[in-house]
């Protein structure tokens, strides 16, 4: 039996994409965080799975010792090792899960799995002094794979009400703004641009899918289509026009989100709503949301906790840790896995 009684310290490791990612937890409460980003996609204009596993191969140590010191603990002060099982790359899912393999049968302590989908929404738990929703609470999930709403009824139960047949918000952002071949990762740059721009100055079509359904790949297509028949009149077009492209592409894309936030809500009734993922770190998402013209109570994670990070697989890991949801060394990673 662990003794529960103390609030256990909980490393936990996320590698499911490009980041290699440690953190500490005391409890609910984050001491450490550290990201190690890999610099290497940046000429190839997006994650190359290969160069992504070797990436953390050679981070990983580094970056859980850098996460213990940062934390002014030990590794025989631990009490669990929580890992990201997936969904994610399977290479680079690989490296963290037999890291955290290793390390629990060194130091003889449990591991817990961790759904990189679930971690994101748990964010929201963290112990940073930042509002936390209550139960049940509506999460939009936006990152560069996926696009999701789910109901959370508590850590350890939630439901997918909705979400994306083909490609994620997050990915939509990339693809166009390689369209425009601007540099990897697209996304912060279109919401850089968009700032600057008129978001009414071109219009684009929203999807017709199911309601509660997310669908961006004719978004691209459209944008690509749009771009095409504009620079064969004027080679220049993107250059002369590239902040109102941003603001019409990312006023598009987040109209789609509010509007099936607002579907969800109202086929629910819940009106405590969470945003979570990569995406979620968009300025005019954030904006849109906490304009709030919907009567609803908006929660949105610190920026550090938006994009993959540890600390957000930490605090999923320690709920289950409360449960004793412990994992044995029969534990594989799995690329699909689903919440």
């Amino acid at each position: 039996m662990h003794n529960l009684k103390k609030q256990p310290y909980i490393l936990a490791i996320e590698s499911s994409c490009d980041d290699t990612s440690a953190a500490i937890l005391k409890g609910n409460i984050v001491l450490s965080n550290v990201v190690s980003t890999q610099q290497v996609h940046k000429e190839y204009g997006g994650v190359v799975p290969e160069l992504a596993s070797r990436a953390h191969q050679k981070n990983i140590i580094p970056t859980v010792d850098s996460a213990l010191k940062r934390a002014e603990i030990s590794k025989s002060d631990l009490d669990a090792i929580a890992f990201t099982r997936g969904p994610g790359l399977l290479g680079s899912l690989l490296v963290g899960v037999s890291f955290a393999k290793s390390l629990s049968l060194a130091l003889n302590k449990p591991m817990i799995e961790v759904n990189h989908m679930e971690a994101h929404i748990l964010a929201h738990l963290i112990n940073d002094g930042s509002p936390t929703p209550e139960f049940p609470f509506l999460c939009l999930t936006v990152s560069g794979g996926h696009t999701q709403l789910v109901i959370v009824n508590s850590p350890l139960e939630m439901k997918v009400i909705g979400e994306t047949i083909d490609d994620a918000a997050g990915e939509a952002f990339d693809k166009i703004s390689k369209i425009m071949e601007l540099p990897y990762p697209g996304g912060p740059l279109i919401d850089k641009y968009a700032k600057e721009g008129n978001a009414d100055a071109y219009k684009f079509p929203h999807p017709k899918v199911g309601e509660l359904e997310f669908s961006f790949s004719g978004l691209k297509t459209s944008v690509l289509r749009f771009l095409q028949k504009e620079v064969r009149k004027d080679e220049k077009f993107i250059e002369n026009h590239l902040n109102d492209i941003c603001a019409s592409v990312q006023k598009t894309i987040v109209d789609i989100l509010v509007n099936k936030i607002k579907i969800a809500s109202k086929k629910t009734g819940i009106t405590r709503i969470a945003i979570a993922g990569g995406v979620s770190a968009n300025s005019e998402l954030r904006k849109r949301l906490l304009e709030n013209t919907f009567k609803w109570d908006v929660f949105i994670p610190d920026f550090q906790f938006c994009t993959d990070n540890a600390g957000m697989i930490g605090i999923a890991g320690y709920y289950k840790y409360q449960k004793e949801i412990f994992v044995d060394q029969s534990v594989v990673a799995d690329a699909r896995l689903r919440i």
